[in-house]
């Protein structure tokens, strides 16, 4: 019965995510919104949709069959500075998946200092965590206004949000009947008229029982007490006060929504997190440590304090503190959890780095570097890892590794790692029309970055077509003279080129200036052609 009811619930919450985020994605879609950011690489791209298309195929099985199914891991290779992260990343964003980019330095066997493998997911998860509670605070982000804004009018009127208390009831005496009694009023013994009547017992009213209790005495002036409980009558009509409050409260309001009461300061008091101090530990209990840590700050709460903020600081505290009541925390849990099994991406990056070269048992480094793909392995072909916010399964976790392997080669890994990764794309090299693309064609391109970052300084620049050409040129040549370190070339040519430019800008603002070919020339050539300072700066 709770595997049905289990398998009824992810049904849901696949179809639920397919119809938001993966359904409208098709291969050629996926690779059309790549070339936005990415140039070139077409081989990369296509497998990377094709694997992320069969994630959303696979979604849509029934239940025992999607199972059965494992991802198809990708092995990336190719010189540093072609893409392979960016492609990751982009496709991670993309999908509205989990994602994270480690590297496979990082990382060591069990038993040496430093941090093992199963924190990659830990981390995954922990991403998967903060994009669902995102997702749910922007779900619930205007009640959580709305209530910012009476805490805000709070702060600025005390006790005007609360309801008026009702006028206490006058205390009274407590009476119990006890029986009744007979008195003779003759009093040398003869017979005459009795008066009879009811006996009563009268108690401490409840406001001094306290007071006898703690003195032994009731107080003297207990009837005047009572005598002034009842006369204190609000003389001033409930209504009316209520009203006036109510009244200066709308008027704060409408203050505080046109942004006249931004930097009025106010007190807040907010919760803080204990911290605790970092410190290593040998093995690979660190996480489990921290995350029984963590639980015992959960336990004891957080100290509070008071802080003096303005109100537009203030109203951003308090919203975020609103938002985090009004989600629940085992549902983001679940949801990230199954987000995190269902369409979770990890980029392992330098994979290369932790191949074995030549004959392998040699000792040394070479112990901890196949130490780490065996601990990588089971990652990879599927077992559950304990976090904090429960267990993780990763069986269906798409795994992309990526190295240049220009000394080692994909041969050098472990056979049983290798066979994880069926998916193999060798990216190609950048060459001079590469460049010339990189700085124009991509939405987020190097020469529109330079242009709108000095023109906040008031400097308009413009790069001529000529200008492009040769800054792709000198990327090619000195890539091929040096190190080949792709696109990140260009980063370096931009800089030296617009160094004195950006320095100067804010003392020869309002300008415009035009980067052309002589002035590319004029800034470069020399540097360029001189291999021993190139060599340093380039």
């Amino acid at each position: 019965m709770s595997n049905h009811t289990t398998g009824t619930k992810n049904d849901l919450y696949v179809k639920k995510g397919i119809e938001k985020n993966l359904d409208r994605l098709t291969p050629r879609e996926i690779v059309a919104e790549l070339d936005k950011y990415i140039v070139g690489q077409k081989k990369a791209k296509r497998a990377v949709a094709v694997a992320l298309r069969n994630r959303i195929r696979r979604l849509k099985l029934e239940s025992d069959m999607r199972e059965d199914i494992a991802p198809k891991n990708i092995l990336m290779i190719g010189p540093t500075g072609v893409g392979k992260t960016e492609i990751a990343r982009r496709l991670a964003k993309l999908a509205g998946s989990p994602f994270i980019k480690v590297e496979a330095t990082k990382y060591t066997e069990v038993g040496y200092v430093g941090r093992d493998v199963e924190s990659m997911i830990r981390d995954l998860m922990a991403a998967g965590i903060q994009m669902v509670k995102q997702e749910m605070q922007e779900s619930v982000t205007v009640e959580a206004e709305k209530r910012a804004e009476e805490a805000l009018l709070d702060l600025l009127l005390p006790g005007s949000g609360k309801k008026r208390k009702e006028s206490k009831p006058q205390v009274q005496p407590v009476v119990r009947p006890m029986g009744t009694f007979s008195i003779n009023p003759d009093t040398n013994g003869r017979s005459g008229p009795s008066l009879m009547g009811a006996a009563i017992q009268v108690g401490i009213p409840p406001l001094f029982r306290k007071t006898q209790e703690d003195t032994g005495s009731i107080p003297e002036d207990a009837e005047d007490q009572d005598a002034k409980d009842g006369a204190a009558e609000d003389p001033v009509p409930e209504e009316a006060t209520a009203g006036k409050d109510a009244s200066t409260r709308e008027k704060f309001r409408t203050m505080l929504r046109e942004g006249k009461l931004e930097e009025r300061i106010v007190e807040i008091t907010v919760t803080q997190n204990p911290q605790f101090p970092s410190f290593e530990m040998m093995g690979g209990g660190f996480e489990d440590l921290e995350s029984s840590l963590s639980g015992i700050a959960g336990f004891f709460g957080g100290g509070k304090k008071k802080k003096l903020l303005t109100v537009s600081r203030a109203r951003e505290i308090l919203k975020a503190e609103e938002a985090e009541k009004l989600i629940d925390r085992d549902r983001v849990s679940d949801e990230a959890r199954q987000r995190v099994e269902e369409t979770g991406i990890v980029f392992i990056d330098e994979i290369d780095k932790i191949a074995v070269k030549g004959e392998r048992g040699g000792g040394g480094p070479d112990v901890s570097r196949e130490g780490v793909q065996r601990d990588i392995l089971p990652i990879v072909e599927g077992s559950t890892v304990n976090t904090k916010w429960g267990p993780v399964n990763t069986d269906h976790i798409l795994f992309v590794a990526a190295g240049a392997f220009n000394v080692s080669k994909p041969a050098d890994l472990i056979p049983e790692l290798q066979g994880r990764f069926p998916l193999r794309v060798e990216l190609d090299s950048l060459g001079k029309e590469d460049f010339l693309r990189i700085l124009t064609e991509p939405k987020n391109a190097l020469t529109k970055q330079y242009t709108d970052l000095l023109a906040t300084e008031q400097v308009d620049i413009d790069f001529t077509p000529d200008a492009v050409e040769r800054l792709a040129a000198l990327a090619a040549e000195v890539n091929s003279r040096l190190e080949n370190i792709g696109a990140r070339r260009l980063h370096t040519i931009m800089e030296a080129l617009l160094e004195e430019l950006s320095f100067e800008a804010p003392d020869i603002a309002p300008t415009k200036i035009s980067i052309t070919e002589a002035y590319v020339n004029d800034k470069l050539t020399d540097l360029v052609m001189d291999h021993d300072l190139g060599r340093y700066i380039l």
